[in-house]
């Protein structure tokens, strides 16, 4: 491998898209790496983002681009859908590997990503970035330090405007069980929730379709959804904690998070009134005693970066220097695809407990 480690970026855009709003921004301010190589659906998208990215070679086959000798590392940054193959051709190339997510189409594909990655030697990881949000990492710091006690409950809602009304290009993602909103929005969530308060034991579920209908913008048709709009999680933690997650979505503006934990030595919540999946604008509270909340200030070794610099950039700008330190030094890395699997399973058990009806554990 070069001095520098060198990428190539599926799903690479210079005008729009996730890649070009966190992905590329992220690495091309991390002296790690070069962006080698970028794949877009045409030869248009992809030579202009090439040019827009400083990559020598574009590619409109991302297997073409996997098989590249001038690439160490693969990025796949497109949709579900498109992703089909590209995980397990980047293994089985030696490719190290950063898969956005959702990893998978439920825990048991997840699984065997893990283990063609494991087998290869390859290092990786999955987009679940919001885990590295500073104010996300100072309460989890607060917690284990004890600053709340022993934890007795633990609830999280997150409330999130989704429209009705859809362009004709997302038409084939509608109601994709493997892109619903509880794997997108709850994988996301549940991986903040677990990442600051551990695991849940065992759960009961409710999952509902309040919003049975979807309307294509350009033609008025109307598609059928079946995947829930309305996510309610309750049980306990490992610790023993109570603990409940509650998404909600199809409001025309979403109210954003609110992150509450309970303990014997004082409370603790986190804010955001932005709505956005995986750049809020967080903001800490805590009081140790029967006083108000009041604001608790980010100490300055949480904050990396310029603070005009867009959250979702740094987070994801976080996972891609611990993947170049794990990359050159064999340190221990997350969110790999370990941790996608344990969210994956997280939320079969999910959809277990709400068609069976009955609490289960979680293993």
């Amino acid at each position: 491998m070069a001095d520098r480690i060198r990428i190539g970026v599926v799903g690479a855009s210079a005008q729009r898209g996730w890649a070009m709003w966190s992905h590329l921004p992220a690495l091309a301010s991390l002296p790690d790496y070069e962006i080698s190589a970028v794949a877009a659906s045409t030869p248009e998208k992809s030579a202009a983002a090439a040019r827009r990215w400083g990559a020598a070679r574009s590619f409109t086959d991302p297997h073409e681009l996997i098989e590249s000798p001038d690439v160490d590392l693969v990025t796949i940054a497109v949709v579900l859908p498109s992703r089909v193959g590209l995980v397990q051709a980047a293994a089985a190339a030696g490719k190290h590997i950063y898969c956005e997510w959702p990893l998978a189409g439920d825990g048991t594909e997840a699984g065997r990503f893990l283990a063609s990655a494991t087998a290869a030697g390859v290092r990786h990881a999955v987009g679940l970035q919001t885990r590295h949000h500073p104010a996300i990492q100072h309460l989890r710091d607060l917690i284990a330090d004890g600053w709340a006690g022993d934890i007795l409950s633990a609830s999280l809602t997150y409330s999130l405007s989704t429209p009705q009304t859809w362009p004709k290009s997302h038409a084939p993602m509608i109601g994709t069980p493997n892109l619903s909103r509880l794997v997108v929005v709850g994988g996301h969530a549940t991986d903040l929730f677990r990442r600051v308060v551990g695991d849940f034991a065992e759960l009961s579920a409710t999952l509902a379709t309040r919003l049975p209908v979807a309307v294509i913008a350009e033609t008025g048709e109307h598609l059928p959804i079946s995947t829930p709009d309305q996510i309610l999680v309750t049980g306990s933690l490992t610790s023993g904690a109570v603990a409940s997650v509650h998404i909600t979505t199809g409001s025309p503006a979403g109210s954003g998070y609110r992150f509450e934990v309970h303990g014997t030595a004082g409370r603790l919540l986190m804010m955001a009134g932005d709505d956005s999946l995986v750049g809020p604008d967080f903001t800490l509270y805590g009081s140790q005693s029967r006083t108000q909340l009041r604001p608790i200030v980010l100490p300055p070794r949480y904050l990396a970066g310029s603070p005009d610099e867009p959250v979702a950039v740094r987070n994801v700008r976080q996972v891609y220097g611990d993947l170049a330190e794990a990359i050159r030094s064999g340190a221990p890395l997350e969110p790999d695809f370990a941790t996608g699997l344990q969210v994956h399973q997280l939320l079969d058990t999910i959809e277990l407990a709400a068609l069976s009806g009955q609490r289960q554990t979680v293993s």
